[in-house]
């Protein structure tokens, strides 16, 4: 059960619930064991004091039924399970007064159940002893709801804590020595044996291993790991033992991104939330002067006189401020959202505020950057079309002339022939020629590998392909003997999430790149997006994302997906700057709204589905309770609901709406 100071008070903006929540969430892991520990004794505590009072009440009826007492003798008999179940309120109302915030839901209740008690001792009126414990104890059934409900929220997204490493073991003056990972700097080796978080993110310089990446990413399937390959903190070493070397300061990796991310969810409410922030600030001074106005000045227009008809208005004002107490609003819409994040969060998808989830459930442009976001960014040779030699012949020559080449293409070339260098061929006076490709001789024959320019360079009558992509020509001796067609690699799920986002009725998709017009024409064609222009530099595309932030359609968002650093500027431009985690640039995720930990595309279309799910949930619940309450007050005032009907209307709303709002807790 969360601290009742920290969620109980509905119309205090600066302690909205969702703020408490993410304070708690930020705290270190001793803090959350004995934050866990205090919420397990106040949820016993809790239960107790329902469990007593409701004994207590049903002895206090049946004394009142099998003896003649008078009403002053009832009061003491019901004080004593009213003042045990409602002492918090109470004390809770009383400090809140005197800090000046006298509307709030304690005040409210205390109020309504003070009057209840009171009541009997006017003339004419019955005792509502009865109503005033059980509209107490009632409300601590629904705050026993709530805090459920908090705790289940909290822990939806608190996971994501849970990746904060302990230690890092790291190698200094020839020794293996455990510190705290905001010591390690950049360059060092550290240690990460099977069973450890990763502290740090690296390059992994020795060892084999896989990673449980679920917490990041959602996926449940092990990464495989191996010499060379980047390592991101806040996985789990599954298996072998692994020498990493640190590429970034803990402060800078991507674990500390993430916890700055989740401790700073609520710095961007949405559209709702702060309606309701605002609408309980004003609302409730309102209905508190209502119900002085419906228990003070109808009776002045009564018939039988002022006296005998206050006590039947002043029980129908304390109903009205039951019904009117604005806690379903103000705890489960921000509640909703927050469960919205949190089961994102489990699915890798990070999303910085619920102002976002508005956002993403109104899309209707989405625009694409290509390279490492429709397309891995890594090369992959796609065809071979030989002259005089066959396709492994021409491959075998081509990946032992880039053997020592760091550029994509020859990484690409060499992959397609990994056994290049286990075949004893020669090769010697290797030289690299700026612009035009790479020379070397190979078994005595001189091999050319590069563009049309080099080949023009040594007479080779080179001819042009067919197919569209990057294009490698080769030429043994001067004489051409093929080329090779090398493009990026797309992604195996951005054929579907395209296909989903126009599904889900986004009714524009665009892509912007700085590669070739033919590469984007291609990536367009297969992709089937919409439209796309290429060539362009960083600002071009920020130019065309204004254009069409200018002609979308009123009420629609524009998202913009990319992972490079050169991305930056149009991310945040956008209406929401969605970008890819796991492989993207520090500069894009800063710049992010959303951060999708696994580089999928298609992460988009369930980042949109939750937040459309969470949008839906959150409605149901303000036109709910809205709605009962309108009822109810307006049976109130013309004397057709009693008081167990204002606290179905008040807490029962509540924790019905509580366990809607649970839902958006789901994956």
């Amino acid at each position: 059960m969360t601290d009742k100071k920290h969620c109980s008070c509905c119309c205090s903006t600066e302690k909205q619930y969702i703020e408490s929540e993410t304070k708690h969430v930020a705290c270190t892991h001793d803090d959350a064991a004995h934050h866990h520990e205090h919420e397990e004794e106040s949820l016993k505590h809790k239960l107790l004091l329902i469990a007593s009072t409701i004994l207590l009440l049903i002895g206090a009826v049946c004394i009142e039924k099998n003896c003649q007492l008078s009403t002053w003798q009832l009061l003491l008999v019901y004080l004593v399970p009213y003042l045990l179940i409602g002492h918090e309120t109470l004390q809770e109302a009383a400090e809140r007064v005197m800090h000046g915030n006298m509307f709030n839901e304690d005040f409210l209740m205390s109020v309504a159940t003070i009057g209840a008690l009171c009541i009997g001792f006017l003339p004419g009126a019955d005792t509502e002893f009865p109503e005033a414990v059980f509209v107490m104890l009632f409300f601590q059934v629904g705050e026993l709801f709530e805090g459920y409900a908090e705790g289940r929220s909290r822990k939806s997204i608190s996971h994501l804590m849970n990746i904060r490493p302990d230690v890092a073991n790291v190698w200094r003056n020839g020794q293996l020595v455990s510190v705290e990972p905001s010591t390690v700097k950049v360059g060092e080796t550290i240690v990460v044996k099977p069973g450890e978080k990763v502290p740090l993110d690296g390059i992994v310089l020795s060892g084999t291993s896989a990673l449980n990446t679920l917490a990041l990413t959602g996926e449940s399937v092990p990464r495989d790991l191996s010499v060379g390959d980047d390592i991101i903190s806040g996985c789990i070493n599954l298996t072998g033992v692994i020498k990493v070397q640190t590429t970034k300061s803990f402060g800078e990796s991507t674990v500390s991104k993430i916890i700055h991310l989740v401790e700073n969810a609520n710095e961007n409410k949405s559209r709702s939330e702060s309606f309701i922030s605002k609408f309980a600030h004003v609302y409730t001074p309102i209905v508190v002067l209502l119900a002085l106005f419906l228990a003070l000045v109808p009776p002045f227009f009564a018939v039988e006189g002022y006296v005998e008809s206050f006590s039947l208005w002043l029980y129908r004002a304390l109903i009205f401020l039951v019904v009117s107490c604005p806690c379903a609003l103000v705890i489960s819409v921000p509640l909703t959202f927050f469960g919205g994040i949190g089961g994102a969060s489990r699915c890798g998808i990070l999303i910085k505020g619920s102002d976002y989830m508005d956002k993403l459930a109104h899309l209707g442009t989405v625009v694409f950057d290509k390279t490492g976001t429709l397309t891995y960014g890594q090369f992959e040779v796609e065809a071979v079309h030989p002259n005089h030699f066959d396709a492994h012949q021409l491959l075998h020559l081509a990946a032992h002339v880039e053997h020592y080449t760091t550029h994509p293409i020859g990484i690409a070339l060499r992959n397609a022939f990994p056994d290049e260098a286990h075949d004893g061929c020669l090769v010697t006076d290797v030289e690299e020629i700026a612009g035009q490709g790479i020379r070397a001789k190979v078994n005595g024959q001189i091999v050319c590998v590069g563009n049309t320019k080099l080949m023009d360079a040594i007479g080779a009558q080179w001819h042009d392909c067919h197919k569209v992509g990057t294009i490698i020509h080769i030429a043994v001796d001067g004489v051409y003997v093929g080329h090779i067609v090398v493009n990026d690699k797309i992604k195996e799920d951005s054929l579907s999430a395209i296909a989903s986002l126009k599904r889900l009725g986004v009714e524009h998709v665009v892509m912007l790149t700085g590669d070739r017009k033919e590469v984007g024409e291609l990536v367009a064609q297969r992709l089937s997006i919409d439209e796309y222009h290429a060539e362009l530099l960083p600002t071009d595309k920020v130019d065309y994302v204004e254009r069409l932030l200018t002609t979308k359609p009123q009420g629609k968002a524009l998202a913009f997906v990319g992972d490079g650093i050169n991305d930056a500027p149009v991310l945040k431009r956008a209406d929401v700057g969605i970008a890819m985690g796991g492989m993207g640039s520090d500069a894009a995720i800063d710049a992010a709204d959303v951060v999708l930990m696994d580089d999928k595309p298609y992460k988009i279309v369930r980042a949109i589905r939750i937040a459309r799910r969470t949008i839906r949930i959150a409605q149901q619940n303000v036109w709910f309770a809205i709605g009962i309450k309108v009822a109810v007050l307006l049976l109130a005032t013309v004397g057709l609901s009693n008081m167990w009907m204002a606290v179905m209307a008040d807490v029962g709303v509540t924790v019905v709406a509580v366990l809607n709002a649970m839902r958006a807790l789901r994956k």
